[in-house]
């Protein structure tokens, strides 16, 4: 058994020689990093270009949409319509109609003819020739080749003067300052020319 026991102690130690490691080599040394690079030559940086003033160009600016024509008002004065108590165009009137109310319109959409008279007579009486002398006027226009259905003819007789004329006495002076008041007035709402 001495012999057993020896044997395995010789086995052990060899066991244990066979994983005992070898001595510790020294570490290899580093190998040294490159210089850094030189820094860069510092020139001093380049003046900026010089600074122009750009004008934005102007925008074309979008044409505004033309507004939709306000009716126009023609006042026609009584020297040129209608005489005393008639409601008759006279040639005067009709120039007037030609010039400022057809020869200016391409399309019409609608008139008003309102016709006036003066305070002499009775009420009745200036209201049916203040509404005459509107027919009147709308049959004129008619006539030129404007739309009857688009033309409204209304009478106000002496309801809405333009002149009072209080201080003439003379019946014929009285006649004559009235005048304004025998009017017709022409609202016109179309397309001008």
């Amino acid at each position: 058994m001495n012999a057993q026991k020896l044997v395995l102690i010789a086995a052990a130690l060899a066991f244990l020689g066979a994983c005992a490691t070898e001595p510790e080599k020294p570490a290899p040394k580093p190998i040294a990093a490159p210089p850094p690079p030189p820094p860069p030559e510092l020139k001093p940086a380049p003046p900026p270009p010089p600074i122009t003033k750009v004008e934005p160009k102007p925008e074309a600016k979008p044409e505004p949409k033309p507004q939709p024509k306000k009716p126009a008002v023609v006042n026609l004065a009584s020297t040129e319509l209608f005489e005393f108590d008639k409601a008759v165009l006279t040639p005067d009137a009709r120039r007037k109609l030609d010039t400022e109310v057809i020869a200016k319109l391409r399309e019409v959409r609608y008139v008003i003819v309102q016709g006036h008279a003066d305070r002499l007579g009775s009420n009745e009486y200036n209201q049916r020739l203040s509404q005459k002398r509107a027919d009147a006027t709308r049959a004129y226009l008619v006539s030129k080749g404007m739309d009857a259905s688009k033309i409204e003819a209304v009478g106000f007789g002496e309801t809405l003067p333009v002149k009072s004329c209080a201080e003439q006495k003379d019946r014929k002076a009285l006649i004559e300052c009235l005048g304004p008041n025998r009017r017709v007035l022409v609202e016109v709402q179309g397309t001008p020319r």
